[in-house]
């Protein structure tokens, strides 16, 4: 795969306005074309930023087990809305899917902070076994009472790109201004010492480059994505361990799915569940590739062991986990419901 493929662009695939046929034109079964929408570099069905890959993958999967019924228009790059707006256009309706990092939504939302909650888990094996734990179950209830469903469940590793020195234990980050990606993230960072700066993956770039922001904290897909060796002189990979996962389902709006007839349902759940091993896969091995990118861009790559990672979480413990069970019952409960995993 080519540096120049991996990063390419697309614009906006379409124009037309957002889904407003009735429920009988759904009962007909009349083709119908579905916006997805997420903040990623744009590329094809088999080059580019594997979020935007797994999109087309769905979209494609499900035009064919519906025969065509049901069709899919693709918006990367934050090209159709703002990435902080999508989860509450679905909630309206307005929008019918997204791949979103589900934290993004914590304000409108406090239980999808625990989609980026430090050190609660701490490999891929544990996230995926969210879907059918009481945990994921739960979780997906919340959504749904606020008017989301879950396509496809996926995880990625974290770790932090930096200006300078690579931020490894927790008193790496003192002095340094530093983006989480949650505001549990946040706590452990203030508690470690740094600054914090809040802003989308998508922004990351120009606040490193202006000196905005010394570090920051994504997954490694969008370290390579967002093209962030760039500007970063130091790595902390999460290839081998890492103190954060960030949960980023595919999510449809609820109002827009249950318009649907039973067997467009059927196919976007069962494509849906069909793309998690591809996530997984693809996000293991950008965990990877990330280290070689940034390797060949001249900067400083390491990884965390064991006790590095136990320092972070028990830091997340005392801080992070104990204001988010303090938010409310809901989030205390999905908390402890987490935590029989650990």
């Amino acid at each position: 795969m080519t540096s120049q493929k991996r990063r390419s662009i697309i614009g906006a695939l379409a124009t037309a306005p957002l889904w407003t046929a009735g429920s009988s034109a759904w009962a007909q079964g009349a083709p119908t074309s579905l916006k997805i929408s997420h903040q990623f570099p744009g590329g094809t069905i088999n080059e580019g930023d594997f979020r935007d890959r797994l999109t087309r993958m769905f979209a494609e999967g499900v035009a064919k087990r519906t025969n065509g019924s049901l069709k899919f228009e693709i918006y990367p790059g934050s090209s159709l809305m703002k990435v902080n707006a999508q989860f509450s256009a679905m909630r309206k309706g307005a929008l019918d899917l997204s791949l979103v990092p589900l934290n993004y939504a914590g304000g409108e939302v406090p239980e999808t902070n625990i989609g980026l909650m430090p050190g609660l888990v701490t490999s891929y094996a544990q996230g995926s076994a969210w879907k059918n734990a009481e945990v994921g179950k739960e979780l997906a209830r919340i959504l749904a009472e606020k008017g989301i469903l879950i396509v496809s469940w996926i995880w990625q590793a974290g770790g932090v790109a930096s200006r300078s020195k690579p931020i490894i234990d927790p008193a790496d980050a003192k002095g340094m201004k530093v983006r989480g990606g949650s505001r549990e993230m946040d706590l452990i960072l203030k508690e470690a010492g740094a600054a914090v700066v809040t802003l989308p993956s998508n922004e990351i770039y120009a606040a490193m480059q202006t000196g905005a922001m010394d570090a920051a904290m994504t997954s490694s897909t969008s370290f390579i994505s967002f093209r962030l060796e760039e500007v970063a002189k130091a790595l902390t990979t999460g290839r081998d361990k890492a103190y954060w996962y960030m949960f980023e389902p595919l999510m449809i709006s609820k109002a827009v799915f249950e318009k649907l007839s039973k067997d467009q349902q059927a196919a976007i759940m069962a494509v849906g569940a069909e793309m998690e091993q591809f996530a997984l896969k693809a996000a293991q091995t950008d965990d990877v590739a990330v280290a070689a990118v940034y390797q060949k861009a001249g900067a400083k790559v390491v990884d965390l062991n064991a006790a590095t990672v136990k320092k972070w979480q028990d830091i997340a413990r005392a801080t992070a986990w104990k204001d988010f069970a303090a938010r409310n019952a809901s989030c205390a409960n999905l908390l402890k419901l987490a935590e029989k995993l650990l």
